[in-house]
């Protein structure tokens, strides 16, 4: 490994470098701080890896913006966030806090209302899968307590997470062990 890293510590070539954060990006889109932690790491010249993360941005293969769109997109759909969470993964990959701001603002403006709105769609979307397991609790202010643990771990606001948690309280198990309203 520090063979490895001392040889491409020598490349002069920057087609190297491109190729090596081409591979990187084949499996997925990546944030540009993703990308040059990783080159470095691999122990590529810093010169040559500010050189190809330019190259890469003028041909459009890496967007931040682009990036954090898909991410959140990706969460919503796939493991849902509330807004706290998806802004520290976001920064965790290197996105600029005003990126973040905007891509969030655009996520709660697709839902036509408030971030309350898009968080409590993916904390009800989230809830709906734990919806099993919440209704083996027969205790309604247990079940409430779990469904509000349960979302507050993945992100969401005090205020959507006790709203969400609220309605499971409120729904008792039917015979196949599916959530109904109780009134």
């Amino acid at each position: 490994m520090a063979d490895r890293r001392a040889r491409r510590a020598q490349v002069d070539d920057p087609t190297v470098v491109l190729e090596a954060a081409l591979r990187f990006l084949e499996m997925r889109q990546r944030s540009v701080a993703e990308v040059r932690r990783r080159l470095l790491t691999a122990g590529y010249p810093a010169l040559l890896v500010d050189g190809v993360i330019t190259r890469l941005l003028d041909l459009a293969l890496l967007d931040d913006a682009g990036f954090a769109r898909a991410w959140v997109e990706s969460r919503d759909r796939a493991h849902p966030r509330g807004q706290r969470a998806l802004r520290e993964e976001l920064s965790k990959k290197g996105i600029a806090q005003d990126t973040i701001a905007g891509v969030l603002a655009e996520r709660d403006e697709s839902r036509e209302g408030s971030a309350a709105a898009a968080d409590e769609v993916a904390a009800l979307r989230l809830v709906g899968r734990h919806a099993r397991t919440l209704a083996r609790i027969p205790d309604p202010y247990a079940r409430r307590r779990r469904a509000y643990a349960l979302l507050a771990r993945h992100g969401f606001d005090p205020e959507t997470a006790r709203a969400v948690a609220a309605s499971v309280a409120t729904d008792v198990p039917d015979e196949s062990g599916d959530m109904r309203d109780g009134a």
